[in-house]
């Protein structure tokens, strides 16, 4: 697993091509309060509208909210709303639009109109021609695409079934592709997954899954069971499943399912969702994200978009703060008083299918090498615990000249740093006790170590967890700068 600062530096260099089906989205917002005298419907006191750039375009706009550039390749007519989204697409710096205009269809677009005080859509209005591009509009498009892929990192098809995405353009984008060694990430709207034959990975929502693959898909190990042999027709590498309140599923060709659950929020509006999930999707895997760093980055990523009102996009700096929501607490907070506490903690975590990692050490100055160990186990999990050793301890273990800070300082020392999400002093010689309650998924110590050294490794391993070595920082040892702190060195 990628550290999360690492990643979203990454992803900052990288460039994704995003094709697909463009559309405007407008939201008209007011209060209802009476039903109409014409007819038995209600009446919406308009209030406020606003517009935005829907469809693959809110792709687009989440691939570069995240900081990655975006070369896009869509379809308008030539007609008002497509000039509105020509302008939009312009003012965005990340994005490079190659938009094909039709004059014979009109752009698409969609009108909701929602309650204010419930925030619920109450009614949508499309405007759009949902056929297949004719042979000469899809010709350009398949010009258009291309003629980009050579200089991008990876593909992703946005396919919202509106005529962009035609058979023989899905398969253009995808030979050339492949033939130039890009990964293809595709949102699937067909329910004939074998017309996106040679992608990457698919990342349909549950009820598309379940249509494609004629399953009932209710179940962690149905949707396993179908997603194996669907990547059979598709040819591809992985299926994610999309389950709203459920979380997602990764199914890959090779290696164990992936299932996490949906972080707790409360949902305010799901238009776009999708979008961003595979917007996050690709661009963490053109960043070197492995299948479940990509998969808990979409995730994370889904939280914030639902909590958001009308199509969103999710700026790096949000997702940062969804997936390292401790990095914010005071460092006071941070630590737990006592055993109830960190139960509390753990419970938590676990329900939310969050892997848990801990380290422990005495910390007594915090120095580079320190830091090297904490950052590497933190980007191994997704919640750290790091066990304190209590003064008696440190005493027991160094000599009476140690601790040379009091353990509530070197305690709140570690709490203020991010990789960090809870600090547990502990009053024994060994952290064991903290091991056996709190089972970590992964156990992290420095390359100094062997691993029947570590304490705790036959019981994180018996509960499936493993240990992680990590190679340890030359020239810093605490001891070391104690020493010559206290003039017994140069």
């Amino acid at each position: 697993m990628l550290d999360f600062d690492s990643l979203s530096q990454a992803m900052a260099r990288r460039t994704v091509l995003c094709v697909g089906d463009l559309m405007l989205d407008e939201f008209v917002y007011g209060e209802v309060s009476r039903i109409s005298p014409e007819a038995p419907a209600p009446v919406i006191a308009a209030q406020r509208s606003e517009s935005s750039i829907g469809g693959a375009g809110n792709v687009a706009r989440n691939i570069a909210s995240l900081g990655a550039r975006c070369v896009f390749v869509g379809l308008v007519g030539d007609d008002e709303a497509g000039a509105r989204l020509k302008l939009a697409l312009a003012a965005e710096p990340y994005i490079e639009a190659a938009l094909v205009t039709d004059a014979s269809r009109p752009t698409t677009r969609k009108v909701r109109f929602v309650s204010e005080h419930f925030s619920t859509h109450m009614l949508r209005a499309d405007w759009e021609l949902a056929e297949p591009a004719s042979g000469d509009t899809e010709q350009k498009l398949i010009d258009a695409i291309l003629s980009r892929i050579p200089d991008v990192d990876i593909v992703l098809l946005s396919d919202y079934a509106k005529g962009v995405l035609t058979g023989r353009v899905i398969r253009n984008v995808i030979d050339e592709a492949r033939k130039l060694g890009k990964r293809i990430v595709v949102d699937p709207k067909s329910p004939n997954f074998a017309i996106y034959r040679g992608a990457t990975l698919l990342t349909p929502n549950r009820k598309e899954f379940a249509e494609a693959t004629r399953s009932r898909a209710d179940s962690d190990q149905a949707i396993v069971d179908a997603a194996q042999d669907a990547m059979q027709i598709a040819d591809c590498e992985a299926i994610l499943v999309t389950r709203s309140e459920r979380g997602m599923t990764l199914v890959p060709r090779r290696g164990a399912a992936v299932h996490v659950p949906a972080h707790p929020v409360k949902v305010r509006d799901v238009s776009g969702a999708g979008d961003t999930v595979a917007a996050v999707l690709a661009t963490s895997l053109a960043a070197g994200a492995d299948w479940e760093t990509a998969l808990r980055m979409a995730n994370a990523a889904a939280a914030v978009a639902v909590g958001k009102q009308g199509t969103a996009s999710v700026s790096a700096q949000e997702l940062r703060r969804r997936i390292l929501p401790h990095a914010y607490l005071a460092a006071e907070e941070k630590i737990v008083a006592d055993s109830q506490a960190l139960d509390a903690h753990l419970a938590e975590w676990r329900s939310q299918g969050l892997r848990i990692g801990f380290t422990n050490g005495c910390f007594d100055i915090l120095h580079p090498g320190h830091v090297k160990v904490l950052t590497a186990a933190r980007a191994a999990c997704d919640r750290l615990v790091v066990g304190l050793n209590s003064d008696a301890s440190v005493r027991r273990l160094k000599g009476d000249g140690r601790p040379v800070q009091a353990e509530r300082a070197r305690a709140e020392v570690l709490a203020a740093l991010e990789a960090v999400d809870l600090v547990v002093i502990f009053e024994e010689d060994t952290p064991i006790r903290l091991i056996t309650q709190i089972k970590p998924s992964v156990l992290v110590k420095g390359g100094d170590y062997t691993r029947e050294q570590v304490v705790g490794h036959e019981v994180v391993e018996s509960h499936g967890g493993a240990v992680m070595l990590v190679d340890v920082l030359p020239g810093f040892s605490t001891t070391s700068l104690v020493d010559r702190a206290r003039g017994g060195g140069r």
